[in-house]
């Protein structure tokens, strides 16, 4: 079953469908203006049998009216538009939790437009939302398309990007201390032992969290030179055997040292989660492995998986809330929120000799 890019297309459909106005104005046999001024509770303008008339009307089609047409009449809509790169990685999920709560707990409602990774419909998803009223935007995506910065400074509207910059926007930004997660991880491995390490990430050109942790990754190697050996690999979901090369590979150059692998993603951490088992290998046997993010799998993975926690309900919060101060009238210059990662160790980043104790 395909995956639908974005939850626009279904209320889009069901407004459709729904009982208008218009429909009550003529099972009631009067204007629309009257219908409004019933639903404005304005029945004194209107004679007890007119509203009576109405009332029956609306009862017997089912109507309700539109809160998001109700909001604008008042001038506000009420409404936060979220974009995510990819709402099947559970790092994007996570984080729309936490901004969901923040914007209830201020009385918004959050409207979700899912990209399906294609970083082409950026200003298309921007349009969309706009075109609903939203208030403000919360960005995660690629930010690989430069027209999206127009879009959004062409509508005006406050805009907080979370874990992706886009480069020209000055925009709030709330994500994970990238550079602090890689050291943290990259070092717990080296720590146990692991001295030959594979950064694995999916392509990195263009998506500025991609690109701090890999640079991130180099430069811990450079710093640790004649003690660890480090290199990079690009994965696409398409490319499974080249996957299983660059294991392959980086066994071959462990020779008689540890070799491990550092996961940009939850998406990453599967894909050499499936191909080590395909190879027969085991976490913490054969291979090290620490993952970016904390999911209700890890655990369950071989020995578990070691993964960097990224606070992931904290950041969506926080980005909700530098939407909502700005909205209410917050001037100043951009801000830059970055939180720490947590390390979770499990079996996969310990020596096989602690795993078979």
């Amino acid at each position: 079953m395909s995956q639908p890019r974005s939850i626009l297309s279904s209320s889009i459909e069901s407004d459709t469908q729904r009982v208008t106005i218009s429909d009550v104005a003529l099972k009631a046999g009067v204007s629309k203006a009257t219908v409004s001024r019933f639903l404005n509770r304005r029945e004194e303008l209107l004679t007890p049998e007119i509203a009576v008339r109405v009332e029956r009307a609306i009862a017997s089609l089912g109507y309700t009216p539109s809160p998001m047409a109700q909001a604008l009449k008042r001038g506000r809509s009420r409404l936060i538009g979220l974009v995510v790169a990819d709402v099947t990685n559970p790092f994007s999920v996570a984080v729309l939790r936490g901004a969901e709560r923040a914007c209830q707990d201020a009385g918004y409602l959050l409207m979700l437009f899912n990209l399906g990774n294609e970083s082409g419909r950026e200003r298309e998803a921007i349009q969309a939302l706009s075109s609903y009223q939203v208030e403000g935007l919360i960005l995660n995506t690629l930010g690989r398309d430069e027209g999206a910065v127009a879009q959004a400074m062409r509508h005006g509207k406050p805009v907080v990007l979370v874990d992706r910059r886009h480069a020209g926007m000055q925009a709030d930004f709330v994500s994970i201390d990238n550079a602090g997660a890689v050291q943290l991880a990259a070092s717990h491995l080296l720590d146990a032992g692991y001295r030959e390490q594979l950064f694995i990430s999916e392509p990195i050109s263009g998506v500025s969290s991609r690109m701090e942790r890999e640079t991130a990754f180099r430069a811990f190697v450079g710093e640790h030179a004649g003690v660890l050996a480090g290199r990079t690999f690009e994965s696409t979901a398409e490319d499974v055997q080249g996957l299983e090369d660059a294991l392959r590979s980086l066994m071959r150059r462990a020779g008689g040292r540890r070799p491990a692998v550092l996961c940009s993603n939850a998406v990453i951490s599967l894909r050499v989660a499936a191909a080590a088992a395909r190879l027969g290998w085991r976490f913490g046997a054969d291979l090290g492995l620490v993952g970016f993010d904390e999911t209700e799998w890890a655990p369950l993975i071989g020995p578990g998986l070691s993964t960097i926690a990224q606070p992931t309900d904290d950041l969506g919060r926080l980005a909700a809330s530098c939407l909502m101060e700005r909205l209410s009238g917050l001037v100043l210059p951009p801000r830059q929120i970055l939180l720490p990662g947590r390390l979770i160790e499990r079996g996969s980043s310990r020596l096989y000799e602690e795993v078979d104790d």
